[in-house]
């Protein structure tokens, strides 16, 4: 089975996108892929490994595009052999998909599918490096994840699993499981997105006061369902319970720990349906033997499985469940559907909307800019093709002119295109939206925006796009503007992509095949010349332009070819006398 490692976007004349494959040896990792993410290509079906259980409905999804390889429990040796052979990985929670897995794919690797909304055991900046696209399931299981937070923090207020195991061991103990209420209660949401939101409206329905603490949550979304934003240090001291919904960050790694502790109210209730690692179990324990915390439910551990000698499971005041906050039947079925659809829809090259590691496009931005995709990649392969030998590019600049104001024009998709053009011709990195700037700050390759504000209507995003290399020599002289830098020009013409300038000199040539750029003494006979030695070497000539200073005095030639010149050819072009330089140009 040969490896498959990269990608190409391409535009047909109809404007869509579409996507296709690269062929790559699988001789050493490689740092890959080149646009947004993939398609499926060379007549075969790509492979995706689920390394751990999966529903259905999503696995029968998968098999209509895809080779489905269902290995589960693989220990991480394993899952680093298979995973060259595969194009796209689907796991859990119990699979940690690290920097040790993405440099086995050996390039190969395209997409990981978390079936769930933590993505916290995968290495998000090796994938990012690697080109690899995250995608999560983020909103199926909301509802079930919610359901078992209410579930956990009613049966904890009520002693429910100790009360039950009580009467299965032939007791009747009704005075030692008196619970509390929770009507008029205050709970504090840690953690506003969308299944904190679920908690606090169920809550709400429960009679509970409610408070939240999320640094990013917009305060007029809570307040529409009747919630208070608060900070960490008010909802620690005012709370009865406290239900986590926060992801598993640096941030809020081990958030609660024995300082958080010895500031809240003495007896407080803690429900944990989001991370273990947001807790420092320890801490918790001595909280709960101080009687500071009197009660906690956990659906989730640092380590899951947690040790059967794990006191923290064991303590009388607490109520473990293993890792439930998904498992309702609908909520698999649906996450199954929602990891499948992402990962396919990933693999034949659209934008997926659940992606954790790449800056999303919108759908209709995506479609608006289309047309300048090609440009963009096409620009840049031209502008670092020029620099001549021994320059490192440092500097780039990339200016559009627009009628659109700056927040009108989400211009991430056409830097990242340029930043492929720039790199991937001169290095064997292979460059996409998930990873372009990552690749050109890692090589030192500072890229700028500018805007050229032009008056008229906005109607059109983009009228034509500029970029330039600034501090460094040209192979070409002509493409020196008057500011020094190597500058080159375009625009969208029909749907197809056009170079409209080189350096000062206005040119009209499309983008299609390849460009030889030749500046000569302005007389008569030139063109026919080079005409005649692209024949004789059956090199067809699909576009040619002609720019001139002056009648009689300097011009430029630029000629689009469909196959590449001989050297000879190019030698010929050269000793034509009145041509004073040129340059062949692979696009």
């Amino acid at each position: 089975m040969s490896a498959i490692s990269s990608w190409n976007l391409t535009i047909s004349p109809d404007t869509t996108l579409s996507f296709s494959w690269r062929p790559s040896l699988p001789s050493r990792p490689r740092k890959r892929k080149t646009l947004v993410v993939l398609a499926a290509g060379l007549g075969a079906k790509p492979t995706v490994l689920v390394a751990e259980k999966l529903g259905d409905p999503g696995i029968q999804l998968l098999k209509t595009f895809a080779n489905v390889d269902c290995s589960y429990n693989l220990s991480p040796e394993e899952l680093c052999t298979k995973i060259s052979l595969c194009d796209a990985l689907i796991v859990r929670s119990g699979t940690k998909v690290t920097r040790d897995v993405f440099e086995s794919s050996m390039g190969r690797l395209k997409v990981v599918g978390r079936a769930g909304v933590g993505i916290d055991n995968v290495d998000l900046s090796a994938a990012t490096e690697h080109g690899c696209l995250v995608v999560n399931a983020p909103t199926a299981n909301t509802i079930a994840a919610a359901e078992h937070g209410i579930a956990l923090l009613t049966a904890m207020a009520r002693n429910v699993s100790q009360a039950d195991a009580s009467v299965k061991a032939g007791k009747w103990e009704r005075s030692k499981y008196v619970g509390v209420s929770l009507v008029g209660k205050t709970l504090a949401i840690m953690g506003f997105g969308k299944v904190g939101s679920e908690v606090a409206r169920r809550a709400k329905g429960l009679g509970m006061d409610v408070i939240a603490h999320d640094p990013y949550a917009p305060a007029d979304r809570a307040r529409a369902i009747g919630v208070e934003l608060v900070t960490f240090e008010e909802a620690l001291r005012t709370t009865d319970f406290i239900s986590m919904h926060m992801p598993l960050t640096p941030a809020t790694s081990k958030m609660f720990n024995d300082e958080a502790f010895s500031r809240v109210k003495k007896g407080v209730r803690i429900v944990n349906v989001a991370r273990g690692g947001v807790i420092d179990e320890e801490a918790l324990l001595r909280a709960l033997d101080a009687g500071i915390v009197a009660q906690a439910a956990l659906d989730v551990f640092t380590e899951e499985p947690p040790l059967q000698e794990n006191k923290l499971v064991r303590h009388e005041n607490v109520i473990a469940t293993p890792h439930l906050g998904a498992s309702t039947t609908e909520a698999q079925e649906g996450v199954a559907l929602e990891i499948a659809e992402a990962v396919v829809g990933a693999l034949k090259g659209e934008l997926a909307a659940t992606a954790v590691n790449a800056p999303m496009v919108p759908a209709e931005v995506l479609l608006e800019l289309s047309p300048y995709v090609a440009l963009t990649e096409k620009l840049g392969r031209l502008a670092v093709q020029l620099v001549a030998g021994g320059s490192g590019v440092k500097f780039v600049k990339v200016a559009y002119a627009s009628a659109r104001g700056p927040d009108d024009l989400d211009t991430r998709l056409l830097r990242a295109m340029v930043t492929k053009g720039l790199i991937e011709p001169i290095s064997s990195v292979f460059v996409n939206l998930v990873n372009a700037d990552f690749i050109a700050k890692q090589r030192g390759v500072r890229i700028t925006e500018e805007r050229i504000v032009l008056d008229g209507s906005p109607e059109k995003a983009v009228e034509f796009i500029q970029v330039r290399i600034a501090n460094v020599e040209s192979k070409f002289a002509s493409a020196m503007c008057d500011s020094g830098e190597i500058t080159v020009e375009g625009r969208v013409k029909d749907g197809k992509p056009h170079l409209t300038r080189v350096g000062s000199m206005g040119v009209d040539v499309s983008l299609e095949g390849s460009i030889i750029l030749c500046r000569q003494v302005d007389q008569p006979g030139i063109i026919g010349k080079v005409g005649s030695i692209l024949g004789e070497e059956n090199v067809n000539v699909n576009f040619m332009s002609v720019s001139r200073i002056a009648a009689g005095k300097q011009a430029v030639m630029t000629i689009g070819v469909d196959e590449e010149p001989s050297r000879d050819a190019l030698k010929k072009i050269g000793e034509i006398s009145a041509v004073q330089e040129f340059v062949f140009l692979k696009l």
